[in-house]
C-alpha cells in the first residue's frame, strides 16, 4: 500500500521560505508523477506543482517563481522549496501520488489516488 508522508510545515514570516518533504513508501515512486496541493481555510483545495516521472515540472500561477518542486527517487522524497511566502500562502499542504505510472502532469485532484496527511504552513503578515 502506497503511503505519503509529509513535513516541514510551520510558521514564518511573509518574505520567508520553507522547505516541505514528502516520504513516500510501499512502492518505487521514480516511474509516477507526483503533486503538491494545498487547502486554506473555507477555500478549496488547490494545486500547487507537479513533478512527472521524467522531471518535467508545472506550476500554478500564484506560485510561479516563488517555489520549486524538486524528486530525489534514490530516496522516494518529493519536496517543495518555497521561498518569498505570502500570507496568502498559508494552507494545509499535502503531496499526492496517481496510480498509474509515468503519463502526463495532471492539475486536477480526481487523477491522484493516494494523499498524504498534510502539513500546516503558516505565514505571518
Amino acid at each position: 500500500q502506497v503511503q505519503l508522508v509529509e513535513s516541514g510545515g510551520g510558521l514564518v514570516q511573509a518574505g520567508g521560505s520553507l522547505r516541505l518533504s514528502c516520504t513516500a513508501s510501499g512502492r518505487t515512486s521514480s516511474s509516477y508523477n507526483m503533486a503538491w496541493f494545498r487547502q486554506a481555510p473555507g477555500k478549496e483545495r488547490e494545486f500547487v506543482a507537479a513533478i512527472a516521472a521524467a522531471f518535467s515540472t508545472y506550476y500554478a500561477d500564484s506560485v510561479k517563481g516563488r517555489f520549486t518542486i524538486s524528486r530525489d527517487n534514490a530516496k522516494n522524497m518529493l519536496y517543495l522549496q518555497m521561498n518569498g511566502l505570502k500570507a496568502t500562502d498559508t494552507a494545509v499542504y499535502t503531496c499526492a501520488a496517481p496510480d498509474t505510472p509515468y503519463g502526463r502532469i495532471q492539475t486536477s485532484g480526481a487523477q491522484y489516488k493516494y494523499w498524504g496527511q498534510g502539513t500546516q504552513v503558516t505565514v505571518s503578515s
